[in-house]
C-alpha cells in the first residue's frame, strides 16, 4: 500500500453554522500520512483503500469478486475491528437507479450547445495535454446526513474522508486525482427543502453560485439522506468547468460506505461527461461504475466511459489541469518530516530514525564532528575526497562526474552535446542515443528490428492510433511523407509477443508482403507512450526527429564546436569542452587526465593508477633492455672464450 498525498487539503476549511445560523469557518488539520491505497499481491483484480487516521483501520478490501469492509469497534479497549463481507444480492441492496434519464440528457445537451455558441471556450489545442487531471471537490452535507453521523462533526469528517478516499482510488484508473478542498455541514438544519432529486439539484446549483464562490473548486456535491427520494443521485452531464452546473446530488441510504462511494463516483462521472453504459460497453467486470442501476462492487470504468471522459477533458477540461495549490495540500515546512528544507542542515525524520542516524540530530542539525548527512559525495558523515567518482557514465552520450572534496553535492549531471554522432548512424540527443532498431528491440525483443520504409509510409500516413504524427484535440494527424520516420515506431522480425500494459494495443498488418508491427496508445492516460518514435532518433542523413518532425541538425544551437576543444575533446550540454584522457581543461593545451570544468576534478585514483602504469612500464622496459644487453654480451664473448680454452 502507498500513502496518499493529494486526497484532502492539509488545512481543510470546514464550514458549519451557529444556533443563530451564523456561518463558522474552521480549518481542521488533516494529517497526510494516514490514507492508503494499493492492491493485493497476486490478485489481478484487487483494490485496497484504508484510513488509519481515526484510532483504527477503516476501509475497503476487494479481491476479485469478493469485497470486505473493515471498521473499528467503538470504545473497544482491545483495538478490535469488525470485518464483514458485502454481498451483491438485491435483498441486501435494493436496486436503485440514477436520476439521469435520456430525456434529461437530451435537454442538457441542447442547453450546452446553446451555451457554447454564447461563451468562448477557455481552452486551446496546444495547452490541454497534462496526462494527469486534478479535480478539486467541495462537499456539502445536509442535516439528515449530519444526524445519521451521530450529530458529531468529527464523525461526519471521518465518514466523508473515507468516501473521498475510495472515490479518489476509483479515479486513478483515469489518471485523475480527486482532492477534497472544502466541506460544509448543515448542522443546524437544511437551507432548502428536499422534495425531489431534480429540485435538490436545481436549488443547490443556484445556492452554490454565491455561497461557495469563495472556495475555488472544479466540482461540488451535496450529500443528502432522504428516504422520501428513491433516486440515487443526479448530475449535469459534462458540467465540469462550467459553473454553476458543475455539481451533483448523491442520496445516501444508510448502505456501506463503499456502496455510497460508487454513487459519488457515478455522479462525478456524469459531471465529467460520462453517459450511462449501454449494452456494448464493457469494463471487464460484471459491475461498472456508470451503470444506470446501482451495482455493488462496481469499481471499473468502461471503454464508453473512457471515450466520453476524454472528449470532455479535451474540449472543456482546462480547470482540471492545474495542480492543487501547495499551500492547501501539503504540510508546511517542519523539522522531522525527513525532507531537508531551508534553514535545515539535515532531517533524519521521526525520533526512531534519528536515534540511529550517525550524522543528524533530532533538531535537524549535524552531529558534532559531522560535515554532512546526505548527498552523493557524503560518506560516513564526511565529504568524499576530491576526484571520487559520484556519478558514473551510463552510455556513450553521458559524461561522468566527480566529487570536489568540499561539498556533499555531486556536480550537476552533464551529458554530451546534442547532435554528436553515436553508435549505428545515430546522434546524441538529451543524453540518449536513440534509433529505430533499438526501440523495436526494447518493445518486441532482441530479434526485432525496424520495419522497411514501406511500413512507415503506409501506416504513419493513416492518421490513427497506430500511425500518426501528433494529436489535435481528439483527431490523429497524418504524417507528411518527410516525417514518416518520426511518427509511430513500426517493427519487423517480431518473434516474441511483449507483455503489454493496460491502455496499449498491438497491430500486425502486411505491407508489400512484410508483417509490420505497431503499438497503439489510449489518449490521455499517464502511462508513457512506448510506441512513439523517440525524439533525437535519426530520420535521414544529418536529420533527427523532434516533436514528430524530421528536422535538420542545423536547427540545434551550436555554440561549442570541436575546434573550440582544439580537437582534443567533445562539447557537453553546457557548451564546455570535455577533454579526452591525456589533456587538461580548460584550455586543452596541457597534458592531464581529462574531464571538464563542470564535472569536478578527475579521480585521484585514476591519476595514481596512470602514474603507476607509466612507472611500471618504464621499469619493465629497463629490465628487458638490461637482460637483452646481457644476453648480447654473452653471445659476443662466448666463442672467443671457447677458442682460447681449446688451445691451452
Amino acid at each position: 500500500m502507498r500513502v496518499k498525498k493529494l486526497m484532502v487539503s492539509t488545512h481543510l476549511p470546514v464550514l458549519t453554522y451557529t444556533e443563530q445560523h451564523a456561518l463558522l469557518e474552521d480549518h481542521s488539520f488533516i494529517p497526510d500520512d494516514c490514507y492508503y491505497h494499493g492492491y493485493v499481491e497476486g490478485a489481478l483484480e484487487s483494490l485496497v483503500v484504508f484510513s488509519a487516521c481515526w484510532g483504527g483501520l477503516q476501509g475497503v478490501l476487494q479481491i476479485n469478486d469478493l469485497m470486505y469492509e473493515i471498521e473499528p469497534i467503538r470504545h473497544s479497549a482491545a483495538f478490535e475491528h469488525l470485518v464483514y463481507r458485502l454481498n451483491s444480492n438485491e435483498t441486501q441492496f435494493p436496486r436503485m437507479k440514477c436520476g439521469l434519464t435520456e430525456k434529461k440528457t437530451a435537454r442538457q445537451r441542447l442547453e450546452l450547445e446553446v451555451g457554447e455558441n454564447l461563451v468562448q471556450k477557455n481552452n486551446s489545442a496546444g495547452d490541454w495535454w497534462t496526462h494527469i487531471q486534478f479535480l478539486e471537490l467541495v462537499v456539502v452535507i445536509d442535516h439528515d446526513f449530519f444526524v445519521y453521523s451521530q450529530s458529531n462533526l468529527s464523525k461526519v469528517q471521518e465518514d466523508i474522508f473515507l468516501v473521498a478516499n475510495i472515490v479518489d482510488s476509483l479515479y486513478h484508473q483515469l489518471s485523475t486525482y480527486v482532492t477534497l478542498i472544502g466541506l460544509e455541514i448543515w448542522n443546524q438544519g437544511n437551507i432548502f427543502q428536499m422534495t425531489s432529486i431534480e429540485q435538490v439539484w436545481s436549488d443547490f446549483s443556484q445556492w452554490k453560485k454565491t455561497r461557495l464562490s469563495q472556495l475555488q473548486h472544479d466540482a461540488a456535491h451535496i450529500f443528502i439522506k432522504s428516504s422520501r427520494i428513491n433516486i440515487l443521485g443526479l448530475a449535469y452531464v459534462a458540467g465540469i468547468c462550467r459553473s454553476p452546473i458543475d455539481c451533483g446530488v448523491c442520496n445516501f441510504q444508510g448502505d456501506p460506505w463503499s456502496l455510497f462511494a460508487n454513487t459519488v463516483a457515478h455522479e462525478l462521472g456524469h459531471i465529467l461527461g460520462m453517459q450511462h453504459d449501454e449494452e456494448f460497453c464493457s469494463c471487464g467486470k460484471s459491475g461498472c461504475v456508470m451503470s444506470a442501476l446501482r451495482i455493488p462492487k462496481a469499481e471499473r470504468f468502461t471503454n464508453c466511459s473512457y471515450v466520453d471522459f476524454m472528449k470532455t477533458i479535451l474540449n472543456q477540461g482546462s480547470c482540471l489541469h492545474n495542480f492543487p495549490r501547495p499551500v492547501k495540500v501539503f504540510l508546511p515546512n517542519r523539522c522531522g518530516n525527513a525532507v531537508v528544507e531551508r534553514e535545515e542542515e539535515c532531517d533524519c525524520g521521526a525520533i526512531q530514525q534519528c536515534e540511529h542516524d550517525p550524522c543528524c540530530l533530532l533538531n535537524c542539525t549535524l552531529r558534532p564532528g559531522a560535515a554532512c548527512a546526505f548527498g552523493l559525495c557524503c560518506k560516513d558523515c564526511k565529504f568524499m575526497p576530491s576526484g571520487e567518482l559520484c556519478r558514473e557514465q551510463v552510455n556513450e552520450c553521458d559524461l561522468p562526474e566527480w566529487c570536489n572534496g568540499t561539498s556533499h553535492w555531486c556536480p550537476e549531471d552533464a551529458h554530451v552535446q546534442d547532435e554528436i554522432p553515436c553508435s549505428e548512424n545515430a546522434y546524441c540527443y538529451q543524453k540518449q542515443c536513440n534509433n529505430h532498431d533499438q526501440q523495436c528491440r526494447e518493445i518486441f525483443g532482441q530479434k526485432a528490428q525496424s520495419a522497411p520504409q514501406n511500413c512507415y509510409r503506409e501506416i504513419n500516413s493513416q492518421g490513427n492510433t497506430f500511425g500518426h504524427c501528433g494529436i489535435n484535440g481528439t483527431v490523429y494527424l497524418k504524417c507528411n511523407m518527410s516525417d514518416i520516420f518520426c511518427g509511430r515506431i513500426q517493427c519487423a522480425s517480431v518473434e516474441d509477443m511483449p507483455h503489454i500494459r493496460d491502455h496499449f494495443v498491438l497491430q500486425n498488418v502486411h505491407v508489400s508482403g512484410v508483417p509490420c508491427w505497431s503499438i497503439g496508445h489510449r489518449l490521455g492516460v499517464s502511462i508513457p507512450d512506448i510506441g512513439e518514435v523517440k525524439d533525437g532518433t535519426a530520420c535521414g542523413a544529418g536529420k533527427i526527429c523532434i516533436h514528430k518532425k524530421c528536422v535538420s541538425l542545423s536547427v540545434l544551437p551550436r555554440v561549442c564546436l570541436p575546434e573550440t576543444c582544439n580537437m582534443r575533446g567533445t562539447c557537453n550540454n553546457k557548451n564546455h569542452c570535455h577533454c579526452t584522457d591525456g589533456w587538461s581543461p580548460p584550455d586543452w593545451l596541457h597534458r592531464g587526465y581529462g574531464g571538464n570544468i563542470d564535472s569536478g576534478p578527475v579521480s585521484t585514483a585514476k591519476r595514481v593508477f596512470l602514474t603507476l602504469v607509466v612507472i611500471l612500464s618504464v621499469s619493465v622496459l629497463m629490465c628487458l633492455l638490461m637482460v637483452g644487453l646481457y644476453i648480447y654480451s654473452r653471445m659476443r664473448s662466448g666463442p672467443e672464450q671457447t677458442e682460447d680454452h681449446s688451445s691451452c
